[in-house]
């Protein structure tokens, strides 16, 4: 299988190259800098600008699939008014980019893979499933307008699978760097009242779900790429902290993050539970289903 990446430099684009190559399949990635990027050996990598066909589109009609994880880094801070139009335009602008490339193409790849992301079912609520509306908060616009800029491709006959993603653990993973220091520090506790879900899916498993949803021709449409265990941020910290081996035992209240993180706040502060229906469904099997599992392959 011939398959083309966009967003491939980054943690989870690495990931899947790396599991695409072991199975003898080819990889080009799309980057900015081709010239600089560290990739996978093995890896093709093709410049471009992010937001546009220009110097590259034709290559997709040597292609087979089509994985688009495009975007700026969510927990890049602080969330100015710029940096919220980079979440947007990075994200935006690469969709339509590849559909242009695909319209454009004599030779359409057999699948599309759309990233997206849990919050587009809001912060707060009961368990949602993939049938559930999007709510109405930048999150969650910026999820809708991420799965709209490759919708055109189902017209040119391409299948398509949009993967809202939950937090992915990998301890290359700047949110788990993040998440690990204060119990590093001795100071490991709950986020505010710890009692706001987190969603989560350990990166052996994304990765797995891609490739079952690239091989799998009736998968069409959104899944949640989230563990089905649900944790709450009070459950999972201190689980982080008892895999290393640290006390948990600290309290940071809402209103310091709220003032330090302004918009960024809610990824933290807030969380709704997301079930993984559709993925369970289609005979998708976890690897690592619970956090306990999780946490142990990845810290030991």
């Amino acid at each position: 299988m011939n398959v083309l990446i966009t967003g491939g430099a980054g943690l989870i684009g690495r990931a899947l190259s790396r599991s695409m190559l072991a199975d003898r399949h080819k990889v080009w990635i799309l980057t900015r800098s081709p010239e600089r990027v560290t990739l996978p050996v093995g890896c093709i990598a093709v410049g471009w600008d992010g937001r546009s066909a220009q110097g590259w589109g034709a290559l997709v009609n040597e292609m087979d699939a089509v994985v688009n994880l495009a975007g700026a880094n969510l927990a890049a801070w602080p969330w100015t008014e710029a940096r919220r139009q980079s979440f947007w335009n990075s994200r935006v602008w690469a969709g339509q980019a590849t559909a242009e490339a695909i319209r454009a193409a004599k030779k359409k790849p057999a699948v599309f893979i759309q990233a997206s992301g849990v919050n587009h079912y809001g912060l707060r609520g009961a368990p949602a499933d993939e049938s559930m509306p999007p709510a109405d908060d930048f999150l969650a616009r910026l999820t809708v307008a991420w799965e709209n800029s490759s919708q055109p491709v189902e017209g040119f006959g391409v299948r398509r699978a949009v993967i809202r993603s939950a937090v992915v653990l990998s301890r290359d993973n700047v949110i788990m760097k993040l998440m690990e220091l204060p119990a590093r520090l001795f100071a490991g506790g709950r986020l505010g009242d710890g009692r706001q879900a987190f969603p989560w899916i350990h990166i052996a498993d994304y990765i797995r779900a891609v490739r079952f949803l690239l091989d799998d021709e009736r998968a069409r449409g959104a899944y949640n790429l989230v563990a089905p265990e649900s944790a709450s941020n009070a459950e999972f910290t201190r689980a982080l902290a008892s895999r290393l081996k640290r006390p948990w035992w600290f309290h940071v209240p809402a209103w310091p993050m709220r003032l330090a993180l302004g918009g960024m706040s809610g990824m933290v502060l807030e969380g709704r539970p997301v079930q993984p229906g559709r993925l369970l469904e289609a005979g998708f099997e976890f690897k690592y289903p619970t956090m306990t599992e999780a946490l142990g392959e990845l810290y030991g």
